[in-house]
């Protein structure tokens, strides 16, 4: 493309008075589409129910292979659960790859393919289970995983130029999507599915192909409507601290991402992230089942399950419910508070605060179990979850506060692959460690406690990367570094500072986000009315 087309960056350079608030909510729109990756479990036991009139024993012990291209048979839970660990390991995989290209395309181009990859592979995703075939299902999720890579680096730089005054707030904003994406997804996906059902068959596949169509047109919208910043724009009444006058750890220099990676800060940062994530992580993937197993019949008031009564067991599946509802509501609201308060007590700071606090909650989580205590149980894996979110949210501004602004998108993208790691190992790990107790007679309400200690561990393991955290040596900046196109760099030094009304456009914009986020958020808190 050249640099005059309707894609590229110098297209998109705001006007002087330009309002920069909303660019967060078309940041919101590419996130908060990308974010149903959380609630895809909705889609495993429809996706095992496709052939009708289905005789198990007929399929009993055909190996993976055979399940890979079987149109006979249907799949087990197991072969379309990795879809998700596709997701997220394509995720950081691709945001890595290109994230430089990023930098350089700008948002629009980016937030574009994002949305056909992520909108297109719903799509093909569909497709593919209409046809039954697993391996194109796989590949399928390929394709959407590169939309989840690229949709989620998309905005970052382009907020924190925005909002060099609220870092933490803007990156916050935008992250907040991912994690409550979920929210809005999964309901609107299990309608769909009841939807097109027919015949007892799940109507998995128009399901798919419709919410494609939706979530590209969403998050075509968003790409659309970003803006970068004219150079040296700056908001009303806002000045950069003088150099040395600021924290410390917040530098005005400027790193290249391939010099960025082969600093130790990169690496104690991506130790930061992966360990925080792993240990979340690992919770989200058992939360429901840790609930039941720690406490069992005592969600309902009985200490004996034989004595439970049909009801009683649904009202226990409907707590464990309410507990994924309330994961998913604390997943995003925590990414926006601790973000923001990143912004008032500095990146470092905020992530000692959520690895001691976390560190203290794993710790005590076995202890409520062993008194019966779920109310105290449940919110403490409430506070896990918005740490957990708060590492995701914080970790831009953080990149920005140690390596500069100007290529921010670039590293992020490269730190993600903590995600990737972390999304692998987290539910491996407390799952594996599950099955080994239970496999030497352990019951099943203890099989947590060294479990959760080893994940205390881990957060104190992320406390010492933080702490080792130091500002960048001066030999690693870039010498006048500028990745600003050239209408940017022509309109240096003649931007004013004003700032024009949010508009008509503007409140339009916050309307179609966050009408769907209140929907999503009065659904969850219904939800989670069943653990009151």
């Amino acid at each position: 493309m050249t640099g005059n087309s309707f894609l590229s960056r110098d297209n998109i350079v705001a006007g002087a008075r330009f309002n920069r608030w909303p660019v967060p909510p078309a940041a919101l729109a590419i996130h908060l589409s990308i974010g149903m990756a959380y609630g895809f479990s909705v889609f495993w036991l429809p996706m095992t129910h496709l052939i009708a009139n289905h005789d198990p024993a007929s399929c009993t012990g055909q190996g993976f292979g055979t399940e890979l291209f079987t149109q006979t048979c249907n799949w087990t839970v197991p072969a379309v659960t990795p879809v998700f660990e596709i997701f997220i390991a394509v995720l950081g995989l691709s945001a890595a790859i290109w994230g430089g290209w990023l930098e350089r395309a700008g948002p629009r181009k980016a937030g574009l393919i994002a949305a056909l990859c992520w909108g297109g592979g719903l799509m093909l995703l569909g497709v593919s289970v209409s046809l039954h075939q697993l391996w194109l299902v796989y590949l399928a999720a390929v394709v959407c995983g590169i939309g989840q890579g690229l949709g989620y680096i998309t905005p970052v730089s382009t907020l924190i130029n925005w909002f060099p005054d609220r870092r933490g707030l803007a990156t916050g904003l935008a992250i907040m999507g991912y994690g409550g994406g979920a929210m809005i997804g999964a309901p609107l996906a299990v309608w769909l599915i009841a939807r097109f059902s027919a015949n007892a068959i799940p109507g998995v596949a128009p399901a798919l192909i419709v919410l494609g169509v939706i979530y590209f047109t969403f998050m075509a919208g968003g790409a659309l409507g970003v803006r970068v910043p004219p150079a040296r724009w700056q908001p009303t009444g806002w000045t950069p601290p003088a150099t040395g006058a600021s924290d410390a750890m917040i530098t005005p220099a400027n790193v290249l991402v391939d010099t960025a990676w082969r600093t130790p800060q990169f690496w104690l940062i991506w130790g930061v992230l992966c360990l925080n994530v792993t240990a979340g992580i690992g919770v989200i993937s058992m939360a429901s089942p840790m609930l039941q197993d720690v406490f069992g019949a005592k969600l309902v008031g009985v200490h004996t399950t034989a004595a439970l009564s049909a009801g009683q067991k649904a009202a226990i599946v409907a707590a464990a419910a309410g507990l994924v509802g309330l994961i998913s509501l604390f997943n995003a609201l925590g990414r926006i508070f601790w973000a923001s308060l990143s912004d008032k007590i500095g990146r470092k700071a905020m992530y000692y605060a959520i690895f001691v606090i976390g560190i203290v909650v794993y710790g005590l989580l076995p202890t409520w179990g062993h008194l019966g205590l779920p109310i105290l149980f449940v919110l403490s894996i409430c506070i896990i979850l918005s740490m957990y979110g708060g590492g995701f949210s914080t970790v831009p501004a953080y990149l920005a506060d140690i390596f500069g602004t100007e290529m921010v998108g670039a590293i992020h993208g490269r730190l993600i692959t903590a995600w990737s790691v972390a999304g692998v190992v987290g539910p491996a790990l407390i799952a594996g460690l599950r099955q080994f107790q239970l496999d030497r007679g352990m019951a099943p309400s203890m099989v947590y406690d060294n479990t959760l200690y080893v994940m205390a561990f881990l957060l104190f393991c992320g406390l010492l990367c933080n702490y080792f955290v130091k500002p960048v040596d001066a030999k690693y900046h870039a010498n006048n570094l500028d990745t600003r196109s050239g209408e940017e760099r022509g309109l240096a030094g003649a931007q004013s500072v004003a700032r024009g009304s949010l508009g008509l456009v503007g409140v339009l914009a916050w309307l179609a986000v966050g009408v769907p986020f209140l929907i999503g958020l009065s659904i969850a808190c219904t939800k989670v009315a069943a653990l009151v």
